[in-house]
């Protein structure tokens, strides 16, 4: 299997040596820039092509969020990962709008990172090469975001709640993908705390007794990662 190659934006220089070195020893290929407007030349060459860019937010020139505005414009599914001192919710909240995967706060260790790095390409080699799978047909169940209704062949619908249906319609877009827990606590709830974890976690259980009466369909826990979707045959 080639290696992964990762664009990493970062202008500290002591920071940059030691996180690219350990990348590297850890088996990735890595490109470093020590600024932003670097960083934007090597975004806007014909045939830009990585499999994954850290991009630290605060840069001389040209800052992380318009980086990664830029990649987006080029490239939808590379994962994006900010690599910042900033924790304020509003930041994280702006990264993720602008098409960004997820934070690491600085100071960060590299285990954690490598970590993160894994899920994220993890995630990206498991996406479908066949047309996407109509959210609404889950297994032998139909799905209506719009009427929040989940319904099992002949039987009479269920209601949901808005937060299990918008929790449902985000697995089943993403089917056959491992989501990340600070993704879907992010993009759902808003915001990634104990708490809302624990919620997650009643909100998922809640889904599997839902979906139940399909045998096909199974909502697994990815231990210490996230969750994922799939079903058997479809």
């Amino acid at each position: 299997m080639s290696k992964a190659h990762l664009l990493y934006v970062e202008d500290d220089e002591s920071l940059s040596f030691v996180t690219q070195d350990n990348l590297e020893f850890n088996g990735f290929t890595v490109t470093h820039c020590a600024d932003g407007t670097a960083a934007l030349r090597e975004i806007e060459k014909e045939g830009f092509q990585y499999d994954l860019c850290l991009l630290d937010v605060m840069l001389p020139g040209v800052d992380g969020f318009q980086l990664a505005e830029r990649i987006r414009s080029r490239n939808q599914d590379i994962p994006i990962l900010f690599l910042t001192a900033k924790s304020l919710k509003e930041d994280r909240l702006q990264g993720l709008r602008l098409g960004a995967d997820d934070y690491i706060t600085k100071p960060f260790s590299i285990e954690e990172l490598i970590l993160k790095i894994e899920v994220f390409l993890r995630r990206n080699r498991v996406r479908p090469s066949s047309p996407a799978l109509d959210p609404r047909r889950i297994g032998d169940y139909q799905f209506e975001l719009e009427k929040l209704q989940l319904t099992y062949r002949a039987e009479p619908p269920r209601r949901l709640t808005r937060r299990e249906a918008e929790l449902l319609q985000f697995l089943s877009v993403r089917r056959d993908q491992v989501i990340e827990r600070g993704e879907i606590l992010e993009k759902i709830w808003g915001e990634n705390d104990y708490f809302m974890g624990r919620s997650l976690d009643v909100f998922i259980s809640r889904l599997r007794k839902y979906l139940s009466k399909d045998p096909r369909i199974r909502v697994e826990n990815i231990h210490a990662v996230g969750f994922s979707l799939t079903v058997d045959g479809q």
